[in-house]
């Protein structure tokens, strides 16, 4: 009998299961001669014999875990290892899958609930029951040429299924007590795509009708949390004083003890804004400010057609991960004349998406600290910038449903942190890219902003360089322009704005780009105008990694000009009409000045030469029913306006 499920493992999924240092003690030993004898059984039990005298059977359908040794060793072992790898050498060439033949071409969805309960456990099966009850959303990712193993895209774990038609290997990057349950969830989010025809589904959660029935609970939650945000709108910023914002922490709380961790973080989101304010940071601004408010009333009028897309529902909080291994891409230095923050970047390259780490620190009164000031400070024992540019690798490592992480060294869990090297290059596809132009594509279609999920680092992502065409700074929008080449020869626009608390970013990613050894470089990316653009994180050249935010120096460089992109007349528009909605939201309905309901028509009459018929009539609507009936039942006319207005900017940006 043909063991196709081990010649499927590869070197990558062995190190998955256990770990690389295993991998290559086994390799070692097999090819030293110290590797076991094989024999094969009549049912498929795959037996090795040791020269020690350790024995080990790989029973067919059963992974590694579930295979018996007779060496003392705990869990997983260098003799199951070094059995696989000695099976594989042994069997002939032509019993090897090949990537043209049809198994790599096959769908989770394939198991029955029959045989998730026989190989995983009727217990997993039962947890998993409970959170189709409730909903969940997924992401699934059919196997490629190019990454053979289907993959789910959990709300805050990866599952991987590396071997076609077997269950016992699948991978996830959960914690060990969860692997039923979140094995069970991504086999059920594959027959619903699979169903449905589609990539990203909710599963469960639903009723006959076809509509989430929330509880109470949860509709009082949320309801709370939008009449708070009508009640800043027609206030205004300055009203909102520290029982406003202690309303909004309640609010927040009882969000996020539902499940509704969307809404939770435009909460807290809104209260960060309203504590800008007060300490005149530069976090805070009316557009963002405006977004928020609008968000919430998007994500509670969109609740009952996609509740766990939409409001995030049935999510963990948090979920402990198993030994995870991760490559920074960089680091974004932010706060205010109070604190200093650094978002640290990283590829999961197992799971295949990017995850983010938070840090604070207060700053003192008499002090203002620089991103190169911070690139010292030390965080799981090592200095930010060499954390910023590692490979980490983490035994007590959490991960939230938005794709932030926190990092522990523990007492006994270990982190191991090592130069970043050439991993970077060794990312899978869905991190690196070699094709943007392909890449986005395959993305497909997204929801608008204001009622997709709330993931960080979403679109961060690795992009290989061919070559640079051209970098410029743009004296007027205090950014540096350039333009790359990809493998593919599409152009991408990168664009990095100057950052007064990394007065030498600029400089130093002018630099990198420059340099005739750059190979790739990191950041979020999207697309403007209709070109592919990346707002750049950190650039990979023969010398490293440069981080610029983290860069020292005073920004004194002379840069060459950049050449200003042509006027959009429709873009233009629609930037004044919703700085006008700001503006009208940062002062409250109630309390709005002649001037800016005066801004309220011209904009109005601005969009409609343009051609915005609908997005005019919306704003007229606005300024005749604060006239006629007053601030409170103009307040669902902002809102509309100001939904409309900013998903139509934001779907003409990437369409150009």
């Amino acid at each position: 009998m043909t063991r196709s499920d081990l010649l499927a493992l590869t070197p990558d999924t062995l190190a998955s299961l256990a770990n690389r240092g295993l991998v290559k003690r086994a390799d070692k030993d097999v090819a030293a001669g110290s590797g076991p004898e094989v024999t094969v059984g009549a049912d498929g039990t795959v037996r090795g014999t040791f020269p020690d005298g350790t024995e080990t059977a790989l029973p067919p359908g059963r992974g590694l875990d579930a295979a018996d040794c007779t060496c003392p060793a705990a869990g997983m072992c260098r003799h199951r290892i070094a059995l696989v790898l000695a099976y594989q050498r042994g069997t002939p060439d032509e019993a090897a899958p090949t990537a043209d033949e049809p198994s790599a071409d096959w769908s989770p969805g394939e198991f029955d609930d029959d045989a998730l309960a026989a190989a995983l456990g009727r217990t997993a099966l039962t947890a998993a029951h409970r959170t189709r009850a409730r909903g969940y959303s997924a992401r699934v990712h059919r196997p490629t040429a190019e990454d053979p193993a289907p993959r789910v895209e959990l709300p805050s774990c990866t599952v991987r299924f590396p071997v076609p038609h077997e269950l016992g290997y699948a991978l996830t990057d959960a914690a060990t007590a969860l692997r039923g349950e979140v094995i069970t969830l991504a086999v059920w989010a594959f027959r619903a795509a699979d169903a449905e025809q589609r990539t990203e589904v909710t599963v469960g959660g639903r009723t006959a009708s076809g509509r989430t029935a929330p509880t109470a609970a949860a509709d009082e939650a949320l309801r709370a949390a939008v009449a708070l945000a009508d009640e800043l709108l027609l206030d205004g910023v300055r009203q909102a004083g520290p029982v406003f914002t202690g309303s909004l922490r309640r609010a927040e709380r009882a969000l996020a003890a539902t499940s509704q961790h969307w809404p939770a973080g435009a909460v807290a989101d809104l209260r960060e804004q309203l504590d800008a304010y007060t300490a005149r940071a530069t976090r805070h601004t009316p557009e963002r400010l405006a977004l928020l408010l609008a968000e919430l009333h998007a994500r509670h009028r969109a609740a009952g057609h996609d509740p766990a897309g939409v409001l995030g529902t049935a999510e963990a909080a948090t979920t402990p991960l198993r030994r995870v291994r991760l490559v920074a891409l960089g680091c974004r230095i932010g706060g205010s004349v109070r604190d200093r923050t650094a978002e640290t970047y990283f590829a999961h390259a197992d799971a295949g998406i990017a995850l983010v780490l938070r840090t604070r620190w207060d700053v003192a009164e008499d002090r203002s600290p620089t991103g190169h000031d911070l690139a010292t400070r030390r965080l799981l024992g090592s200095p930010l910038h060499a954390l910023a540019t590692a490979n980490v690798v983490s035994e007590h490592t959490t991960r939230a449903a938005d794709r932030t992480v926190v990092l522990s060294r523990g007492r006994i869990a270990a982190t191991s942190i090592t130069p970043v090297g050439s991993a970077w290059t060794e990312l899978p596809e869905s991190l690196l890219v070699r094709d943007t132009a392909a890449h986005l594509r395959a993305r497909g279609e997204r929801p608008p902003r204001l009622i997709r999920p709330r993931v960080e680092a979403d679109a961060v992502r690795v992009i290989m360089v061919d070559a640079v065409d051209e970098i410029g700074y743009d004296p007027a929008a205090q950014r540096l322009e350039a333009v790359l080449r990809d493998p593919a020869g599409n152009g991408v626009h990168v664009h990095a704005e100057y950052n007064p608390l990394c007065p030498g970013g600029l400089d130093a990613l002018a630099a990198a780009l420059n340099d005739d050894t750059v190979r790739a470089v990191s950041g979020i990316l999207g697309r403007a105008r209709g070109r592919t653009v990346l707002d750049s994180l950190a650039v990979l050249t023969a010398d490293g990694v440069t981080v610029p935010d983290l860069a020292p120096g005073a920004g004194g460089a002379t840069l060459g000009t950049a050449a200003r992109p042509s006027a959009d007349p429709i873009t233009a528009a629609l930037e004044a009409a919703l700085t006008t909605l700001a503006d009208a939201a940062h002062q409250g309905l109630r309390h709005l000045t002649p001037a800016t309901r005066t801004a309220l028509a011209e904009s109005a009459a601005r969009l409609r030469r343009t051609g915005l018929e609908s997005a005019a009539r919306l704003l007229d609507d606005l300024a005749r029913t604060l006239h006629d009936q007053g601030a409170p039942a103009a307040a669902p006319r902002w809102v509309t306006a100001q939904i409309h207005l900013a998903t139509t900017l934001e779907l003409h940006r990437e369409d150009g």
